[in-house]
């Protein structure tokens, strides 16, 4: 569909001031569509708000996603601007790895905080979308590891965390289904953030040999998954492995781990 015949959505993306947050805010404005952008920086979000050249199509909300009331006030200044709320993507998270044993307790609350987030902002989303009328979408972003754990990434603490907003996924898909409110998730597997800043082209260059299709993942890959989701009107309750085949190859998460834990 040409985006001159087509419905301009409205996305709100939390975390959506870098990485993939902001690669699909860039997909939907070159699309058309509208985008409230939110982080807890305000500086870092209105830098992004500037590089997409969205004009008044670009919106952007600071604050804390992992604090109640932030959800409630992104949602609201969404519909402020834009008059609607289509699409919620759940990006915003943190992550690093440690042996099990010595996480702490305020790192395991750091992350489990986000599930936090991610349940009341959704609700905000909810709420909206059913007083509108219409249905809408919300799309969560996942990880592989949630779906496959692999012993060269201990990463207890972040995958509990995304492993309760992927169950959260299923469970609302269902709840939300006769709303008409689609509820599904994206699970990248190894795409080249400031996550993955220390390797060196050498170890990227092996990371393309690890994939069955032959090369990483791009923000791009994971943009253009989300805006599927968010546009399927027959699919919820999907959570959709972006990972160049290798949750289906074998031992590919292990020999991508093995690589990974050099520059851990």
């Amino acid at each position: 569909m040409s985006n001159e015949t087509r419905t301009p959505q409205t996305f709100v993306i939390t975390g959506g001031g870098s990485g993939i947050g902001l690669a699909v805010a860039l997909a939907a404005v070159q699309r058309g569509d509208n985008v409230l952008l939110n982080g807890r920086t305000e500086r870092k979000l209105r830098e992004a708000q500037a590089g997409l050249a969205g004009g008044t199509r670009v919106a952007i909300a600071a604050g804390d996603i992992t604090q109640p009331g932030t959800g409630d006030a992104i949602i609201n200044e969404a519909f402020s601007r834009f008059g609607r709320v289509d699409v919620l993507v759940n990006n915003a998270g943190i992550f690093w790895t440690k042996p099990f044993t010595d996480y702490t307790v305020d790192e395991l609350d750091g992350f489990l905080g986000y599930v936090r987030g991610t349940y009341l902002a959704t609700q905000a989303a909810v709420r909206q979308m059913r007083k509108q009328g219409g249905g809408g979408a919300i799309v969560n972003i996942s990880t592989i590891l949630a779906l496959n754990a692999v012993a060269g990434l201990p990463s207890s603490a972040p995958i509990a965390a995304k492993g309760g907003i992927t169950a959260l996924t299923k469970n609302l898909a269902v709840e939300l289904a006769a709303d008409r409110i689609r509820i599904n998730a994206v699970a990248p597997g190894v795409v080249p953030t400031p996550l993955y800043g220390e390797l060196s082209p050498e170890q990227l260059a092996s990371l393309h040999r690890m994939q069955p299709l032959g090369r990483y993942g791009t923000l791009d890959d994971i943009a253009r998954a989300v805006l599927y989701l968010a546009d399927a009107d027959w699919v919820t309750g999907v959570i959709l492995p972006v990972d160049g085949g290798v949750d289906a190859g074998g031992d590919g998460m292990t020999r991508v781990a093995e690589q990974l834990a050099e520059v851990a």
